[in-house]
């Protein structure tokens, strides 16, 4: 059920936690915001910065489905260290859908660097606006492809249907087991097996090893 005109904040879970572009890295002008659902009702988020001129974003606001996840695309536009604040900051703010309240936010800090990146890896600014979007119905609606109604919804958490391991590995692992019980050489000639059926000691050693691998690979979580 959706909760209706919910009055109290909820936090916004968003991966990572903060974004720095290289001017030196191409790599690093265009990054990924991912945006999650854990609550049973769809939220409604905003893309704001404080300083838009230097930011494209898509998409830059959208429906999250319940349990579900969207990438938001940053992408970098004004590499220049003189139009870059101290603080550049990307804030998601949401809200239920279908209520015209905002029930939470999340302020990433984004950094401009000089240079490219090396192995190693505050008071926010209260004036924050809008941020352009690649779409081109301008700052109004946000237009996809057609059939497509929203930004793409990726599902994550228990519900995420698992099919079961691989019929192939199940196979593979049966036959394991048939050749160990097949009789090893030496044994008494009075089996009923034909002799080519008795396996050598170290071909047994070799189908059991095989054998765990394929019993883990089919019994590992999903």
């Amino acid at each position: 059920m959706q909760p209706s005109g919910l009055e109290r904040r909820i936090p916004v879970f968003v991966f990572p936690q903060s974004l720095t572009f290289y001017v030196g890295d191409s790599n690093t002008h265009k990054q990924i915001l991912t945006l999650y659902n854990p609550y049973d009702f769809r939220i409604n988020f905003n893309v704001l910065c404080n300083n838009p001129l230097c930011f494209d974003i898509e998409p830059p606001n959208g429906v999250v489905y319940s349990k579900c996840s969207v990438d938001i695309i940053v992408t970098r536009t004004n590499l220049s260290l003189n139009e870059a604040r101290e603080r550049d900051t990307i804030r998601i703010a949401i809200s239920e859908e279908g209520v015209n309240q905002i029930i939470g936010k999340k302020d990433i800090l984004a950094t401009l660097q000089t240079g490219v990146p090396n192995p190693q890896s505050g008071s926010d600014t209260d004036h924050f606006e809008s941020v352009r979007g690649h779409s081109p119905a301008g700052a109004g609606a946000l237009r996809y492809p057609q059939g497509i109604i929203g930004p793409q919804q990726q599902p994550f958490g228990p519900g995420t249907v698992y099919n079961g391991p691989s019929l192939l590995l199940v196979g593979a692992a049966v036959l394991c087991l048939l050749g160990l019980l097949l009789p090893t050489e030496g044994e008494d000639a009075s089996a009923r097996l034909p002799p080519y059926l008795h396996l050598s000691t170290n071909i047994k050693i070799v189908i059991s090893y095989v054998l765990g691998l394929l019993t883990y690979a089919i019994l590992r979580p999903a």
